[in-house]
């Protein structure tokens, strides 16, 4: 490290701000490392460390905190405190922010899932398969219009959307509409369509997984303070939840589909007695859920492999999202998606992340056995249905 002296003369030429706060720490580390020198500066020393409030800064005030001087080790001690303090707020907003952005993630893949599960009942095991849909029609567009990923991310909304939800309409006009009222049949069924989607991936793309590029505007971290920070990606990801979420709101509660969907959901006979076209409205609601998995997939290809197995990782999450929210309830899985996001980043610093899942999942079958409706459970004929 620099001599005090070199350090002092480059402060005095320093016109960047930031660079001239670096060589102000550097100057006052170097101090911190000859305790013989005299009171006042090891004092200046520990006000200029305990600003910065760093790793680095909270080990040289822990060092000057041994020594003799008492009013010199009163005042570093005093000051490691304060920068012990800083670090654990930073710890916990950096928690806080990586919870919600899972949280965000789980919710996507869960919507979907909530508008098939909660509303229509149906037992989808090849949900996950239609989020891994989404996530190569990024990796597809990416390879049409090379060097334009941003272009490729944008376009791959709208298109996993129709190829997802086009898909979903498909499997449920051919596999799951003469299954309904059979839960078993239903399940097996859409495990057996999981296991073809996700080897005709195998056989068109390879077993590989597959890079996707993160565009420019995605790319990048925000500072919030000198020991926290936030990937500029997963910032876009929790808004992209936000947005989507209010859309399907808004499709849900404000449109002609929305209303026949949630008539059908609460008394299907009176429904069907009242004009609603009951399969019509049954293929476009799997469509729709279909198809914000594959947004959902979209935003997983952007923090996580593309391959195969991508809906295999996310569907047990999705399940347990929508459950422990509430069946058929959109803000109740809003809700218990963040909440688990939370918990996991929350515990996988102590229980590490295997662990964390598992704890994750012991709690939710208590929870159950006093809630088996979940947080939000439906109410009046919703809950009759």
């Amino acid at each position: 490290m620099p001599s005090t002296d070199t350090l002092q003369a480059l402060m005095q030429h320093e016109d960047d701000g930031q660079v001239y706060q670096d060589l102000r720490t550097a100057w006052a580390l170097t101090l911190a490392q000859n305790p013989s020198l005299g009171r006042q500066e090891l004092l200046q020393a520990v006000e200029i460390l305990k600003d910065k409030g760093t790793p680095q800064c909270l080990h040289a005030l822990e060092q000057l905190g041994q020594s003799s001087d008492e009013i010199l080790s009163d005042a570093a001690q005093q000051a490691a405190g304060w920068v012990q303090f800083y670090l654990r707020c930073a710890t916990f907003g950096e928690n806080l922010f990586f919870g919600l952005s899972l949280g965000s993630v789980l919710v996507l893949a869960a919507i979907g899932l909530a508008i098939t599960f909660g509303v229509m009942g149906v037992i989808n095991m090849a949900h996950g398969e239609l989020i891994m849909v989404g996530a190569y029609c990024v990796w597809c567009l990416q390879q049409l219009l090379p060097g334009q990923p941003g272009l490729a991310l944008i376009l791959a909304i709208p298109t996993a959307f129709v190829v997802s939800g086009t898909l979903g309409m498909l499997i449920e006009r051919t596999v799951i509409r003469s299954l309904y009222g059979r839960p078993l049949e239903t399940l097996l069924a859409t495990f057996g369509v999981s296991l073809i989607l996700q080897q005709a991936v195998r056989t068109i793309f390879s077993p590989l997984n597959r890079a996707v590029q993160t565009p420019a505007f995605m790319q990048g971290q925000l500072q919030i303070s000198e020991n926290l920070s936030v990937t500029l990606s997963r910032v876009i990801i929790i808004l992209f939840c936000a947005l989507t979420f209010t859309l399907i709101l808004i499709i849900m509660n404000k449109t002609r589909l929305g209303l026949e969907v949630r008539a059908l959901a609460q008394n299907r006979p009176i429904a069907r007695a009242l004009g609603v076209r009951a399969g019509r409205i049954d293929a476009l609601t799997f469509g729709l859920g279909s198809g914000v998995a594959g947004m959902a997939g979209v935003a997983l290809s952007q923090i996580t492999n593309v391959g195969p197995n991508l809906g295999q990782n996310y569907i047990v999450d999705t399940f347990m999202v929508v459950v422990f929210g509430g069946v058929g309830n959109l803000w109740g899985t809003l809700t218990g998606g963040l909440i688990m996001g939370l918990i996991s980043k929350f515990l996988e610093p102590v229980t590490g992340a295997m662990l964390s899942k598992i704890v994750i999942l012991i709690a939710l079958i208590l929870f159950i056995q006093k809630r088996p409706r979940g947080l939000f459970p439906q109410r009046g004929r919703a809950a009759e249905a």
